[in-house]
């Protein structure tokens, strides 16, 4: 790759495009303007087509779903095999997926096989069971593989329904890959990879024909960012590479280098155990300010292991607005859960002399290499409605001890080769136990969220097990699908605190853990539970608050034995609440969505002071101080989520505040958000209350001044938390001003203005 010139996009030598099922007289132009043959009567096609399979046409179209390729499909009854001609080279092969139903065949019921000349990419696989097993399910599917054809100007792709079952495709792509695009290790040339991820870091999504001729599509990163991090930098000129759209935006930290010294940038995802994977990091330095080496230089870690140290953007492209790509390979053990995590983290590096604290990086690509039997398959996931089900705990080994996992120092291409590991990579590739060579190199450790002891505090397992008896029953003050809460006295605090203890198999896992100690860390503020300190010691995750003595204010609500809370209580507690997310909203350095907003996220203290606790779903805006939305996976808990966030999987502050106003109907009827045991129409407490609103009965159940506008459809039409607070204080005011007018006349006039002001709040 020549740095420093602009290079034409990309003509591919083979480029095909297969829209299966589809008939002769079809309009084979998709929506994004490529032009696809249909597979009847192709020349692709094996003397088998009409005995092997037949065609049909999807019973539905989704929104976002093309017309072309995925409406028709070709469904095989038995082993059935396109051949392509082709050049010599690497080829991208994508499999597009439409699983529906079809005239005569359900395709979520369906299971098979697919190779590509000698490499079984596809084993008993299921695309039903793929889409289903993610937080924010797709309409669709595509698969992306990488396969070899060195030794042959063919590529027979085959596809073998499992015993009793059915295979089907949608579409097929074969685009041949570029020949100066080369791995810097001596990998076989029989190697087959699959494209895992591929991310434009720091920007949207870029379409499949806005890349550079190669047609694949960058995600946009964000559902991946894991705990703080900061946000896009635009480049304000044009950058000397392909693929210059994903170099023309990244991530950073931001401006603040006290912040940025307490915390990584950390991404992390979901990978298949027992694979090598090859990651390839592209940066380009877009910030005007940074033009000379050593200027911004930072670390990379991959799960928790020293991948490049002073990783210098200028150093490796030669300057400023030039792009480069680094690779590193990643060794995953095969013993264990199928599920392993994949962390990236970038960390300013503390050796003095650089002029600016932080890290940068714009793209990201995350390869799978195939088995030494040629295989890429992976298990099918298990069905379900919820990615965490199928999440394993995110275990980030500690620094000292042995790590499974390996890492390979990567090289740069754009710019000199500076370290040469091809013996390395042919013993990966030709031994038979991986073992001996984890055994060969020790690598240096890194937590993934070292933090000052001011900040937050690290205890010892020790120190906790002594401040709970050993974790003894009779310190349990609550527990939860987490785990359980303790009370205890820790050696050199003077007050009690509260240890939660995480279950080993806990779905709050570590994400959340790390996520919760890196905001609470860095925010303080009296309407917030303070995080004292944490514990990541012998498989152990364990976090130190401040004690609550008064428990959740669920506790206190409905199904309890305490005695029942008064209405003035009720609203105080609503009124120390609400400042605490408004904080958050709108008084931290960084805009913060606590995206789980519930009863049992408010604590309360010896004097029924209201706090916000429970940071593990948190998101912290990528810009500073701004109302843009938060593209993310969905995540919160059933009956408070925003139904406007479920939709659009955009996150605002607005989100808290239908949640907040779920609490708020919760307080007022004393009843949960979701109660199955009743009727059908009140098992939802937004749903009743805003049915109740709609035909004004609420007013026979609770005060008239607070209702409505929170749990409104558009956000745009709810209040901010900041006019929550103000209101909720004024409704305390009118309160007291009722209470008084038991115990003495109130004057006709000021009875009055007591009435224009309850309606003037009413809609709250």
């Amino acid at each position: 790759m020549a740095m420093g010139e602009d290079s034409p996009a990309y003509t591919a030598t083979d480029y095909i495009l297969l829209d299966c099922g589809a008939p002769l007289s079809s309009n084979t132009v998709s929506e994004d303007g490529r032009k696809w043959v249909t597979d009847d009567r192709s020349k692709f096609s094996t003397f088998n087509s009409e005995s092997a399979s037949f065609v049909s046409t999807a019973s539905r179209q989704d929104q976002y779903v093309f017309q072309v390729p995925y409406m028709t499909a070709r469904i095989f009854r038995d082993k059935f095999t396109y051949s392509f001609p082709v050049s010599v080279g690497l080829k991208f092969l994508r499999f597009y997926f439409y699983p529906v139903q079809y005239s005569g065949f359900d395709a979520t019921t369906s299971f098979f096989s697919v190779t590509a000349n000698d490499h079984l990419l596809l084993k008993n696989f299921s695309a039903y069971l793929t889409l289903t097993a993610v937080d924010v399910q797709p309409a669709s599917l595509s698969k992306e593989f990488m396969v070899p054809c060195f030794k042959t100007e063919k590529l027979s792709v085959t596809f073998s329904p499992s015993p009793n079952s059915w295979a089907f495709v949608n579409g097929v792509e074969v685009v041949s890959m570029p020949k100066n695009i080369k791995v810097p290790f001596d990998i076989p040339d029989t190697t087959a990879f699959e494209a895992v991820n591929r991310l434009n870091v720091g920007g949207a999504t870029v379409a499949n024909v806005d890349d550079t001729g190669m047609f694949r599509t960058w995600l946009d990163d964000s559902p991946y960012i894991f705990g703080a991090a900061s946000g896009n930098v635009p480049s304000q000129f044009n950058v000397t590479i392909n693929s210059a759209v994903v170099y023309t935006t990244s991530r950073t930290m931001g401006p603040e280098p006290k912040i940025n010294m307490n915390y990584n940038l950390t991404w992390n995802f979901y990978i298949d155990g027992g694979f090598i994977y090859l990651l390839r990091l592209h940066f380009c330095e877009t910030q005007l300010e940074v033009t000379r080496a050593g200027q911004q230089v930072f670390d990379i870690f991959i799960n928790n292991q020293t991948a490049e140290r002073r990783a210098d953007v200028i150093y490796w492209s030669g300057g400023n607005g030039i792009a480069v790509y680094r690779y590193y390979v990643l060794l995953t053990p095969s013993e264990g859960s199928s599920k392993q995590t994949l962390w990236l983290a970038l960390h300013p590096s503390e050796e003095v002399g650089s002029n600016f604290v932080d890290v940068i990086l714009n793209g990201l690509e995350i390869f799978r290499l195939n088995k030494s039997e040629g295989s890429l398959a992976v298990p099918n996931p298990e069905p379900s409605s919820s990615l965490a089900s199928l999440k394993p705990e995110n275990k980030q080994p500690k620094r000292g001890k042995k790590l499974s996992m390996k890492i390979v120092i990567g090289v740069s291409l754009g710019c000199t080769i500076t370290v040469s590991l091809s013996l390395l990579l042919s013993s990966i590739f030709w031994q038979k136990k991986r073992r001996s060579y984890y055994k060969r190199k020790s690598m240096e450790r890194r937590n993934a969220s070292p933090l000052p002891d001011q900040l937050c505090k690290c205890f010892t397992l020790a120190e906790i097990q002594a401040a709970t008896n050993n974790f003894d029953d009779a310190f349990v003050i609550g527990s939860g699908g987490f785990g359980n809460v303790y009370k205890g006295f820790i050696k050199g605090i003077k007050y009690k605190v509260a240890i939660k203890r995480l279950k080993s198999k806990s779905q709050q896992g570590a994400r959340e853990f790390w996520t919760e100690i890196q905001l609470l860390s860095q925010l303080r503020y009296v309407n917030l539970v303070s995080l004292i300190g944490y514990c990541n010691d012998n498989n152990e995750k364990i976090l130190v608050y401040e004690y609550m003595s008064n428990g959740t204010l669920r506790d206190h609500l409905y199904n309890t034995e305490k005695a029942p809370l008064t209405w003035k209580q009720r609203l105080e507690i609503c009124i120390g609440a609400a400042p605490g997310l408004d904080y958050l909203h709108s008084g931290a350095v960084h805009r913060v969505i606590h995206r789980d907003v519930k009863s049992t996220n408010i604590l309360l203290d010896e004097e029924y002071v209201a706090k916000v606790s429970d940071f593990g779903l948190s998101k912290m805006s990528p810009i500073s101080m701004t109302n843009d939305p938060i593209r993310t996976v969905v995540k919160g808990t059933f009956g408070y989520m925003d139904p406007e966030y479920y939709r659009r999987q955009q996150l605002t502050e607005k989100s808290d505040v239908y949640s907040f106003g779920v609490v708020l109907f919760e307080v007022l009827f004393a009843r949960p958000a979701v109660d199955s045991k009743l009727e059908y129409s009140q098992i939802s407490l937004a749903n009743w209350a805003r049915k109740c609103i709609g035909n004004e009965s609420i007013e026979e159940s609770i005060d008239p001044f607070l209702k409505e506008n929170c749990i409104r459809e558009d956000g745009c039409e709810r209040p901010s938390m900041n006019d929550v607070a103000r209101r909720l204080e004024f409704a305390l005011q009118l309160q007291e001003i009722e209470n008084a007018d038991q115990v003495c006349q109130v004057s006709d006039g000021a009875r009055s203005q007591v009435n224009r002001n309850i309606q003037l709040y009413h809609n709250l």
